[in-house]
C-alpha cells in the first residue's frame, strides 16, 4: 500500500497474563496430549484460540459440556466460586490460568463485602471477567459501567461503599466513574493500588503518545477482547480515526487514502506476528517505533505445568 510512515506503539500485543495462560495450555498440551478442555476462550483472541485448537485444545462454553475427569484449564479472566464449586463436585483437574492480576481483583471484592461494603463494581456487563469478580460477592456488589449509572445506585449504607474495577478498562473512563462514586459517596473506599493493570495502562499511553502524531490508527486485536476495543476508543477521543482489525484482512484501502502516517498497536491478547503482518502489507517507506515504557514483569506458572 506504501503509505510514508508507520508509527509503532511499545508497548503493544501480548502481556504477562496473557503469556502465561497460553503457556499454559501449550504446556499441558505438549505432556498429555489432547483433549484439554478450556473454559471459555484462554483470551479474547481468535488466532490464539484456533492455533491451540488445531494443537488439541477443546474451548467449551459450561463445565457441563466437559466429560467427567477431564483436565479443565480456567481462562486468563477468571472464574466465580460457584464454578470452582461445579469443577470441584464433577471431579475435574483445574489448571488455573486466571491472570494474577484478576485473582487480586477478587480477593479485594472478598475483602471489602467481607467488612460489610456495598462494593461497586466499575466494569462492561456481560464480560467473563466482570461474571467471574462479581460471583465473588453476589449479594454485595453492584456492576456500574460509566459515571451516568452511578446516580441510579441504591446502596445498604452510604457510609461504608467501596469500588473495584474490571482490569482492561480505558483508565481516564474510569477516573470518571471514580469521581462520580466519590462525589455521592463521600466516604467510598477503594483498592490499595489501582486495578486496571499495567499492560492495559501501558498500551492506553503508548497509543495516545503515537496517535498525537498520526492521520490514522490501527489496533489488532478481535473484537471481543476488551482491552483492544478500549485502544480505539482512546484514539477516537483523541481526535483521531481509528479501526480494530483482527488481521490483515481487515484492512480497507479506502482508509489509506490521503494518510501519510499510521499509527499501529495491539491489544494485549494479540500475537505480535499479526503486527508484523500488517507491517509487510502497509509496505512503508519508514517503520518508527514509539516506546513509552518497558515492560520486564514475567508471572509463574502453576505447579501442574512447571518445568
Amino acid at each position: 500500500m506504501g503509505v510514508p510512515l508507520v508509527l509503532l506503539a511499545s508497548p503493544r500485543s501480548f502481556c504477562a497474563g496473557v503469556e502465561r495462560a497460553v503457556e499454559i495450555v501449550e504446556e499441558l498440551l505438549r505432556r498429555r496430549g489432547g483433549p484439554v478442555h478450556v473454559r471459555k476462550q484462554i483470551v479474547h483472541n481468535t488466532h490464539v484460540v484456533a492455533r491451540l485448537e488445531s494443537m488439541g485444545a477443546v474451548f467449551v462454553d459450561e463445565l457441563d459440556e466437559v466429560p467427567d475427569g477431564a483436565v479443565v484449564v480456567f481462562s486468563a479472566h477468571g472464574v466465580s466460586p460457584a464454578v470452582r464449586a461445579e469443577a470441584e463436585r464433577r471431579g475435574f483437574e483445574v489448571v488455573d490460568a486466571t491472570c494474577p492480576l484478576v485473582t487480586k481483583v477478587h480477593a479485594e471484592a472478598r475483602r471489602f463485602a467481607g467488612r460489610g461494603d456495598t462494593v461497586v463494581l466499575i466494569g462492561h456487563a456481560g464480560h467473563e471477567e466482570v461474571e467471574g469478580t462479581l460471583g465473588e460477592a453476589p449479594d454485595r456488589m453492584l456492576l456500574v459501567d460509566g459515571p451516568e449509572a452511578v446516580a441510579a445506585l441504591e446502596v445498604e449504607d452510604p457510609e461504608r461503599v467501596s469500588y473495584l474495577m474490571q482490569t482492561t478498562l480505558a483508565a481516564d473512563e474510569a477516573t470518571e466513574v471514580v469521581a462520580a462514586l466519590r462525589k455521592r459517596f463521600p466516604a467510598l473506599r477503594g483498592p490499595s493500588s489501582d486495578d486496571i493493570c499495567y499492560a492495559t495502562t501501558n498500551r492506553q499511553e503508548a497509543v495516545r503518545e503515537v496517535a498525537r502524531e498520526a492521520d490514522l490508527v490501527l489496533v489488532v486485536g478481535s473484537a471481543n477482547s476488551s482491552n483492544s476495543a478500549r485502544l480505539v476508543e482512546l484514539v477516537r477521543r483523541e481526535g483521531v480515526p481509528a479501526h480494530l482489525i483482527d488481521d490483515v484482512r481487515d484492512l480497507r484501502p479506502r482508509w489509506l487514502e490521503g494518510v501519510r502516517v499510521v499509527g499501529l498497536s495491539a491489544g494485549a491478547s494479540a500475537p505480535p506476528g499479526l503486527v508484523d503482518e500488517v507491517v509487510a502489507v502497509l509496505d512503508a517507506h519508514r517503520v518508527e517505533v514509539r516506546e513509552t515504557t518497558v515492560e520486564t514483569i514475567r508471572f509463574t506458572l502453576p505447579a501442574a505445568v512447571r518445568r
